[in-house]
């Protein structure tokens, strides 16, 4: 079941980076982030009364709390970042620096939690995603002004979400997925809306087009449905194949964002994408 859960969390994952694309065109990042992350929490916490396990947060204990709230402010920086360069950058140069994430967690899985079963084809289809990725970061056409830092911010995105990775793990030990999550998803949502008030954004919450608005909250629920399968696959999987799993989100990000934006890959990203989703199977098969 945890397969079947981590596949489902990369397509709404994918899903998100389009739709949250579109809700961000003229409302600022950091905004749309803080309202995404209020539809997130409300979603998170429908299931956590729909499963009837809001009566277990009294029996989480300290050190599980304590990861859970570390992994929360890990996801909160992540977003913040991701959502800034997708704002700046075109999707298929973003997600796949986003999805490089998946490298490190690999590596501080096998360190942490002794993930070394299958080590040899972990470590070589982690050296494939790789190369993968730096084949779909193209150095070229990055139009427009303003536009230059947005790599930076992918970088810090994919470092926080790998860090995520590792603290939910050990937070979501003993305690129900949808339950962590959404204690998580609050942690998150303070973040959100402490960068909102301490840039002197929220004026600008009224002023947010409708139709942008509908496109954020649709992304938020397609946050919260990836949240609920991912942490589900998390807790009873093995992270160093959920983490490669989901990020084939980056399938469903690049398909949605030719219908969408027009966006093409060029055929040495086209080959990358091939080289990564190539990789990450494997890893899912023999790791």
């Amino acid at each position: 079941m945890w397969i079947f859960a981590a596949t489902g969390s990369a397509f709404f994952a994918g899903l998100t980076s389009i739709l949250a694309k579109c809700g961000i065109k003229k409302t600022d990042s950091d905004v749309a982030t803080a309202i995404r992350t209020g539809v997130v929490l409300l979603f998170s916490w429908i299931m956590v009364f729909a499963v009837g396990s809001a009566g277990t947060i009294t029996e989480i204990n300290p050190k599980s709390f304590l990861f859970l709230v570390l992994s929360g402010i890990a996801t909160g920086a992540s977003w913040i970042c991701y959502f800034k360069a997708l704002s700046m950058g075109n999707v298929n140069k973003v997600v796949p620096i986003d999805k490089s994430s998946t490298i490190l967690t690999v590596i501080l899985a096998i360190i942490f939690f002794g993930e070394t079963e299958g080590i040899f084809v972990k470590l070589i289809c982690t050296a494939f995603l790789a190369l993968g990725i730096f084949m779909m970061i193209e150095k070229k056409d990055y139009s427009g002004e303003n536009k230059k830092g947005w790599m930076i911010y992918a970088v810090l995105s994919a470092v926080f979400a790998a860090a995520t990775s590792i603290l939910a793990k050990i937070g979501i030990d003993g305690v129900e997925s949808n339950l962590g999550t959404a204690l998580r998803t609050i942690v998150v949502l303070i973040m959100a809306w402490a960068v909102v008030f301490m840039k002197g954004k929220q004026k600008e919450v009224k002023n947010i087009d409708k139709k942008e608005l509908g496109f954020i909250c649709l992304s938020g629920i397609a946050t919260g449905a990836s949240w609920l399968c991912y942490y589900y696959a998390i807790q009873n999987g093995i992270v160093s194949i959920v983490v490669p799993i989901d990020k084939l989100s980056i399938l469903a990000a690049v398909a949605f964002s030719y219908f969408v934006f027009g966006e093409k890959l060029s055929k040495k990203s086209a080959a990358g994408l091939f080289i990564m989703t190539a990789a990450t199977v494997l890893m899912a098969i023999f790791g």
